[in-house]
């Protein structure tokens, strides 16, 4: 269904003449063709989702060197660039839901030092998925837990 969406929207931006949306989702669709070439397999909403993120947390760490750089035209581009994947991704958690639903998975896994982090990061990114980005999750557990 996802793969779908991306394919329509591709027309959409070619025929709109959108640069940026078209070579964002041409990324994804090429990084997805890429998976089931080598794998061998069809890849799922669940999987699409991952490789959405996965770009997500790309473009940001590009964002950095950009504006080490202080390239505004690379900038400017990545951030929509972002902007157009998230519109894929589910809502993203708020800070306090984020903290929220890891002090729940620290309860279930009875995680109570800074040691157990290990076991918190692997359950809370199972439950939270790509509702929150691991840089944000290991924040919210070292903070829980430290």
């Amino acid at each position: 269904m996802l793969k779908e969406k991306l394919m329509e929207d591709l027309k959409k931006s070619m025929k709109e003449k959108d640069e940026i949306r078209k070579n964002t989702v041409q990324m994804v669709r090429a990084a997805i063709l890429q998976i089931e070439k080598d794998k061998g397999i069809e890849v799922g909403d669940e999987k699409i989702l991952e490789i959405i993120a996965k770009e997500v947390k790309i473009k940001r760490d590009a964002l950095a060197d950009f504006e080490k750089a202080q390239r505004q035209d690379l900038i400017n581009q990545t951030n929509q660039e972002i902007s157009v994947l998230q519109e894929y991704l589910p809502k993203q958690l708020t800070k306090e839901e984020l903290t929220e639903k890891i002090a729940e998975v620290i309860k279930k896994v009875g995680a109570t030092t800074i040691k157990d982090m290990g076991i918190v990061m692997k359950e809370a990114k199972q439950e939270i998925g790509t509702a929150a980005d691991g840089k944000s999750i290991n924040e919210v557990v070292k903070e829980l837990l430290g």
